[in-house]
């Protein structure tokens, strides 16, 4: 149980092991200098965040010295701000937070400064504010405390025992739409910084040392995510950019590779043949005098014509009969277009199943219909949606048709047909409206629940130099 004041029982040396478990830091070699009045802990990378009523700071942490690849990422709001005079005589502005410390197994509330402590061996200094002048300091002894151990550092309590914490999140988006809007408003409802970043506006500073990502001149910052919501105009540079920050070491919703293959729908449907995912009989061809075989290889009238870079349903053409079908291939290929050439699943009448999936998940269905005398069901050409319940077998082929792409968020198309489900297309920037819409589901809380468990701390090896020194 929390209180103000620490147990008068409580015996302290010169140096003991503590916890500070709302910055997720279990082990903690502090010195007890009762010479300082506030505690000081260790931090890095230290940016402040959030409003100017709330302000908010995040810093990095590394608990074990000589251990710079352990990175502890806190967070926590600001309480104060003070000059601090070290024992050297040198005085700092310090940014001041609260938190529990935990001794023995009993917690209380201490302030906190945060300043760079990476050239001590004790990565925190408890000063009289945290001590209460109630505890009895035995200056010539330590560890009069329960010993802890950095071993737990290295082991796969670390993702259990972080606390949530305020993430730095970019969201890669040319547009103003409600997809952008929702992923703002629910990362800062949860207490996180999101910052839309017009993709075409950022440029890279591409060497071994130092990758970095620049925005309107000046260097991004560190981001704990990025949610890439790249346009298809947009796709060569957008996902150059979203490599960048691959190479930086960003955690990235959905990869380069993956946006870039599954925006190429010829691409795409060999991947999905690759893995033996279902999906309409599909045809290629590059040559005039191939048309009637390419015809002949998907089946007979109706087909479906389908330029390779179409979106929204654009592009996207059926042919009711054979004639038909070689008209509308030899007016795109005097456009010099590519397009590939489908079978039209009759029994589909028009529909086709939404699954959208999430770390690995789907998370919800709808099923869109196409306005009247129109066979593409897509929203933005007036099509409508309603919640669907979807059998296993299409859940199935939704999650592997993700997992194939690599995409932590993907809107997978498929249609009913006779022979089980059939993916027509894998999205990697689907829209939220229509989905969170028809299944009254919050798509975006979702996608931030598998943010947040992604870039939880892991453990990290062990190395002999790091084990604990009596």
């Amino acid at each position: 149980m929390t209180d103000d004041t620490p147990p008068q029982s409580l015996k302290f040396g010169w140096e003991e092991w503590v916890s500070l478990p709302d910055l997720g830091l279990p082990a903690i070699r502090a010195k007890v200098d009762t010479g300082a009045r506030t505690s000081a802990l260790h931090a890095a990378d230290i940016e402040v965040f959030g409003s100017a009523n709330k302000p908010r700071v995040r810093f990095a942490v590394h608990p074990i010295p000589g251990r710079d690849d352990l990175i502890i990422p806190c967070s926590a709001p600001i309480i104060d701000r003070r000059e601090v005079t070290s024992s050297n005589g040198e005085t700092e502005s310090r940014y001041v937070i609260a938190s529990r410390l935990s001794v023995a197994g009993q917690d209380w509330d201490i302030e906190i400064t945060l300043t760079d402590r990476g050239t001590m061996t004790n990565r925190m200094l408890l000063g009289r504010q945290a001590l209460r002048d109630h505890l009895n300091i035995l200056p010539s002894e330590r560890f009069q405390q329960p010993e802890l151990d950095y071993d737990v550092y290295h082991t796969s309590r670390m993702r259990k025992i972080a606390p949530n914490r305020a993430l730095r999140i970019a969201v890669l988006s040319r547009e103003n739409n409600y997809s952008t809007r929702r992923l703002v408003e629910e990362g800062e409802a949860r207490g996180h910084a999101v910052e839309v970043i017009d993709t075409t506006r950022c440029y890279m500073a591409i060497n071994a040392m130092a990758p970095e990502v620049y925005y309107d001149g000046k260097r991004l910052p560190r981001y704990d995510a990025v949610i890439p919501r790249i346009g298809a105009s947009i796709t060569p540079y957008g996902t150059a950019i979203v490599r960048q920050f691959e190479s930086i070491g960003t955690y990235v919703v959905n990869g380069s590779s993956g946006i870039t293959s599954s925006r190429d729908k010829l691409h795409a449907h060999q991947i999905l043949a690759r893995h033996g995912i279902g999906m309409p009989p599909t045809a290629f061809a590059n040559s005039p005098k191939d048309t009637s075989n390419l015809i002949g290889l998907v089946g007979t009238a109706p087909l479906i014509v389908k330029l390779l870079e179409s979106t929204q349903g654009k592009g996207v053409v059926m042919a009711e009969t054979k004639k038909a079908a070689e008209s509308v291939i030899d007016a795109f290929r005097g456009l010099k277009a590519n397009f590939l050439v489908q079978d039209f699943v009759k029994e589909a009448a028009g529909e086709d199943i939404r699954c959208l999936v999430v770390s690995g998940k789907v998370v919800a269905a709808m099923k869109r219909t196409g306005s009247d005398g129109d066979f593409r069901s897509n929203l933005h050409r007036g099509g409508s949606a309603t919640k669907v319940r979807i059998s296993k077998q299409e859940r199935d082929a939704a999650v592997r048709s993700a997992r194939v792409f690599g995409l932590g968020l993907a809107g997978v198309d498929l249609l009913r047909s006779n022979s089980g489900p059939k993916v027509l297309e894998v999205n990697s920037s689907p829209g939220l409206e229509g989905i969170e819409t028809a299944s009254g589901k919050n798509i975006a809380g979702l996608l931030y629940d598998g943010i947040e468990e992604k870039v939880r701390p892991a453990p990290v090896p062990r190395r002999k130099s790091a084990r604990k020194s009596s």
